[in-house]
């Protein structure tokens, strides 16, 4: 951006939270690969990791990180968004990271307040923020989605994890949040007694996102520290999350104006077909 549109409200940046009613389903992953394809689309794109006592964002990215938010912390009371830069960590996708503490305890530190005008500084200086909450809704991932524009909330075909999101999406009903919310199936054909589309039907769900199971490029994305959406930019898994990141990089299609015109918004890569899925 620049300065003349960092300082428009018209051109602020969107701020995307990414979380979910569990740990292990694939949050940070998608958060990361997310973020980067949007980068790809000549897009000027940070992360933040709101995970703040186990975010694995660095690890996800093999960022060695010199700084953290609690360093940024710190400095608040002259912290503006060039100072905030100097925290941040530089993917060589042109994703910046602000990493969340390297220890647990480091959480406490951190005020509503300060993250609240971290995030503010980021969405002058950048068109996307894409945030990478904890699990749950603790205080800080309610801060983080009451401020994002759009709520991703991931969920796999589990049954703990359906029922868990299925709260999770209802939580947000009551708190008013639930037009900012997209609902993401992640593994969506994985072997499950649940099927995709069913997984939709009880989240209560009419245009999910699908994305599909793929253990063995997501495992070596994390253990090498990868986005696969540059390892593997020709998988099916990949595809999924570029036409995610179309989506809403684009803003053609709200969740709310699919909801008013009673379509289906189906992001799956293969056809299903009677006995199983073909690609």
């Amino acid at each position: 951006m620049t300065t003349i549109e960092k300082n428009s409200p018209e051109t602020r940046g969107r701020m995307i939270a990414v979380c979910s009613a569990k740990g292990g389903i694939g949050r940070t992953i998608l958060s990361v690969n997310l973020a980067v394809s949007l980068a790809k689309r000549n897009n000027s794109v940070a992360i933040l990791d709101g995970d703040f006592q186990f975010g694995d964002v660095s690890l996800a990215m093999d960022l060695q990180h010199t700084f953290t938010i609690k360093e940024a912390m710190e400095g608040i009371t002259s912290l503006d968004e060039d100072r905030l830069e100097e925290y941040m960590s530089s993917h060589n996708s042109g994703v910046r990271v602000l990493p969340a503490p390297d220890r647990p305890e480091f959480a406490d530190l951190l005020t509503k307040e300060a993250v609240s005008k971290m995030v503010n500084l980021l969405l002058l200086k950048n068109d996307f923020v894409v945030c990478d909450t904890g699990a749950g809704l603790n205080e800080h991932t309610l801060n983080l989605i009451e401020k994002a524009d759009e709520i991703l909330v991931v969920a796999t075909l589990e049954m703990a994890a359906m029922k868990n999101t299925k709260l999770l999406l209802e939580t947000l009903g009551i708190l008013g949040l639930r037009d900012k919310v997209r609902v993401v199936l992640n593994r969506a054909n994985m072997e499950s007694v649940i099927k995709a589309e069913d997984g939709a039907k009880i989240l209560g769900e009419e245009a999910p996102v699908f994305i599909p199971n793929d253990f063995q490029i997501c495992s070596r994305s994390l253990n090498m520290g990868t986005p696969f959406v540059i390892s593997h930019s020709k998988s099916e898994i990949s595809k999924s999350v570029f036409k995610m990141a179309e989506m809403i990089g684009s803003n053609v299609s709200s969740t709310k104006a699919i909801r008013k015109k009673g379509k289906s918004f189906s992001l799956f890569p293969w056809k299903r077909r009677k006995g199983g899925v073909s690609k």
